[in-house]
């Protein structure tokens, strides 16, 4: 059952699409096409005939009649959803929308972002996803003057500096702890 702080991070996100393209290009990296247009679409995907699967959201780049890209965003606190339906997620997408697809997962947990961050086997051959991961020491500390934007005072701080990606772990990133400012309470 979702929580309230995973219910206040996918309205971050649904209040401000942006916000998803602004993380995965400005903090993780993510080459994603240029188009003004970030809009919202129906999370809920249908594969027949299989059952309806739901992201907790999905953001669309571009025009509904040739969307550019598509980003799936799903908030995990734990390790407890299976990462192969984010596999699913992003294949369903795909064959929805005919366009690429990213899956950013938020996890305001070390420990999850490090389990999302492996390579995902989907178990359909050569087709492994591998998932753009924002955990706590993925969010730089804040250092702008509280009117500045920046996309982690939407997502919140919790006293983690930018860490470098290692080798071979493409997802997570590691290092060392810095601290912000300001406290959480005054970014959200």
């Amino acid at each position: 059952m979702p929580s309230p702080q995973h219910d206040s991070l996918i309205q971050l996100f649904r209040d401000r699409p942006q916000l998803a393209v602004e993380i995965l290009r400005d903090l993780l990296g993510q080459e994603l096409p240029a188009t003004p247009l970030v809009r919202l679409e129906s999370s809920t995907f249908n594969t027949r005939p299989s059952d309806d699967i739901e992201a907790d959201l999905v953001i669309v780049l571009g025009p509904p009649p040739s969307p550019a890209h598509a980003v799936v965003v799903e908030i995990q606190q734990d390790k407890s959803k299976n990462p192969r339906q984010l596999a699913r997620y992003a294949a369903a997408l795909w064959l929805l929308l005919k366009c690429d697809v990213t899956v950013l997962v938020v996890c305001p947990d070390a420990r999850a972002a490090e389990h999302y961050a492996r390579p995902i086997d989907s178990g359909l051959t050569g087709y492994r996803l591998q998932a753009q991961v924002l955990g706590p020491g993925d969010i730089p500390a804040i250092t702008d003057p509280p009117g500045g934007r920046h996309p982690a005072r939407a997502v919140g701080h919790g006293g983690h500096g930018p860490r470098p990606r290692p080798e071979g772990r493409p997802g997570v990133r590691h290092g060392t702890r810095r601290t912000a400012r300001r406290t959480r309470s005054e970014v959200l």
